[in-house]
């Protein structure tokens, strides 16, 4: 009950629900808890350390986001970006990993976009993208939703390193 005094028992925690499809048509789904935090100040890349990192792992499968922006974390489409880019200030960059049996697969999202939406002190994120994977007959894409994300004050390093 102590929780319902508070207001905070309605309040979902944070949660990714993603969708590998490797070619031809195999699909990979899964779901997972979910966690971000906002880039520190001298993270690097253009955004000047504002943005933030999401991430939802579970068991070997996760996705990782991290949206770059130059100002704030504005809702809108930020368009994807290479993984080294250190110049861009708006954007994200997207990458995956996921199990198939015991064998670890994965890559980096290089076309598509992800969108975000703030409702209150919430936001929903949607990566959509493709990218090549070793092995793979083709590309992989993915579909990946973020929902009761919170961006608190603690910070996390999003330093690109070679």
């Amino acid at each position: 009950m102590a929780g319902t005094a508070c207001g905070n028992s309605s309040q979902r925690p944070a949660w990714l629900r993603a969708q590998v499809t490797r070619p031809p048509r195999d699909t990979v789904p899964f779901d997972t808890p979910a966690s971000a935090g906002r880039c520190g100040r001298g993270s690097g890349g253009g955004g000047g350390g504002r943005g933030g990192l999401i991430r939802g792992t579970q068991g070997g499968n996760g996705v990782l986001v991290w949206l770059r922006s130059g100002d704030s974390l504005a809702p809108g489409d930020f368009p994807l970006l290479e993984r080294a880019d250190t110049v861009a200030a708006r954007g994200a960059v997207v990458a995956v990993r996921y199990m198939l049996g015991d064998v670890a697969h994965g890559f980096w999202a290089d076309s598509g976009a992800v969108s975000v939406d703030r409702r209150a002190d919430r936001l929903t994120i949607t990566a959509r993208g493709s990218g090549l994977e070793l092995g793979a007959a083709g590309r992989t894409s993915l579909v990946a939703s973020f929902g009761s994300i919170t961006l608190g004050s603690d910070t996390v390093s999003c330093q690109v390193r070679p």
